[in-house]
């Protein structure tokens, strides 16, 4: 395997990945991903300009929350990431937001019906917590990461995909709300492509993505990355489906 173009993707493949932040592979053109029917982004901006109190659940490193003011007089956001958690508040504080960080979705550290609207995109939740700290007709948003989400890199590098969440789709999710006192307004289930134009962007993605391919390293997948790498030579690209749903939810 010598192939010079092969180890300098991967060599770029080691940049930082800082908070949630994509761009080293998404604003160059590297990774790009198919448009969805809805947008997460549009449905929170509104729901932000009408709510009192809020909490952005699995902020990140608080990149897509800061960019949704003006703000609420109450505004919160948890991080479960440990190494996430220093970059939200430097990026959040000055902007009156209060960073909480958490470990466990079952017991999140805020009183009852404390919140009018919780946002989540694509962060871990429990239906009963949330019901239990949003108020009465307070309003619940997710986009969630399906369990079958980019299937196919799995099956190209050979790595079963991970079966605690394999199941996890919209259908389970609206069967946990509405068993959690929660009137469902709007729903939708989508497999957009991910494309890939270089064997580095994948790298770069699956260093990110850590639950994709638990313990992810180049050297224990060599072959089956260079046979990645090959297809996009021949392609142009290599594809993978995203598994996405969205759920906006009244509290009743």
């Amino acid at each position: 395997m010598n192939d010079k173009q092969f180890s300098s993707f991967l060599k770029q493949a080691d940049e930082p990945f800082v908070g949630w932040d994509f761009s080293f592979i998404s604003e160059t053109g590297r990774m790009k991903s198919e448009l969805l029917s809805w947008s997460y982004g549009s449905i929170a901006t509104s729901l932000v300009q009408s709510a009192k109190s809020m909490l952005d659940m699995g902020t990140g490193g608080g990149e897509f929350l800061s960019k949704l003011r003006p703000f609420p007089t109450s505004v919160y956001a948890t991080e479960g990431y440990l190494p996430n958690v220093p970059i939200a508040k430097e990026r959040l504080t000055p902007l009156g937001v209060k960073v909480v960080q958490i470990s466990n979705d079952e017991n999140l550290p805020f009183e009852t019906g404390k919140f009018d609207l919780i946002i989540n995109q694509h962060e871990s939740f429990s239906s009963k917590e949330v019901r239990r700290i949003i108020s009465k007709e307070g309003i619940f948003l997710t986009q969630q990461v399906g369990g079958l989400d980019c299937i196919e890199i799995n099956e190209n590098l050979r790595v079963p995909i991970n079966k605690d969440f394999i199941d996890w789709n919209l259908k389970k999710a609206l069967n946990e709300i509405q068993e959690n006192h929660f009137e469902v307004l709007k729903s939708a289930e989508e497999f957009p492509i991910q494309r890939f134009y270089d064997i580095g962007a994948l790298v770069y993605y699956l260093k990110a993505i850590s639950w994709q391919v638990p313990g992810f390293e180049i050297s224990n997948f060599k072959d089956e990355l260079y046979t990645i790498h090959k297809i996009i030579e021949q392609k142009g690209y290599f594809d993978a489906k995203q598994h996405r749903f969205i759920i906006l939810a009244k509290a009743v």
